[in-house]
């Protein structure tokens, strides 16, 4: 694979060593290095990792360190949630009983023509009529 859409869920499974899918995210993102593809994601995902890895650790210091290392990555692409993404996001909302984040990073693949790579069944349930949705 090369560019492609990246749900929160598969940055937190990166960036928490004691994740249950951590080893299969970490040679996602090698491979993906690897084949110098794009990781892109709405820039919503910051706030949803930082959220996560600090609710998991109980550390706000590792949620901020998590969020550095994400943005130091050279292959990084960050979408801004604009109208047209957010109206998008609604319809998808709506149309496919998706969660608001969840629906944000389908309108991103979606708009872009790019996978989305996900650890959420539902997200890859939901969304696999309009887009190409994968597990890592």
């Amino acid at each position: 694979m090369t560019d492609a859409v990246v749900d929160a869920s598969v940055w937190v499974s990166r960036l928490v060593s004691g994740d249950v899918h951590h080893e299969r995210c970490r040679d996602w993102f090698e491979n993906q290095a690897t084949a110098n593809g794009l990781l892109v994601s709405p820039v919503s995902m910051l706030a949803e990792v930082a959220g996560a890895i600090s609710r998991r650790t109980g550390q706000a210091s590792q949620a901020s360190r998590a969020v550095a290392l994400i943005l130091a990555l050279p292959t990084l692409r960050l979408v801004s949630v604009d109208p047209d993404l957010g109206r998008l996001a609604a319809d998808l909302a709506s149309q496919r009983a998706l969660r608001g984040a969840d629906a944000l990073y389908v309108a991103t693949a979606s708009i872009l023509g790019l996978a989305l790579v996900t650890l959420d069944q539902e997200q890859l349930e939901r969304s696999a009529p309009l887009l190409t949705a994968i597990s890592p």
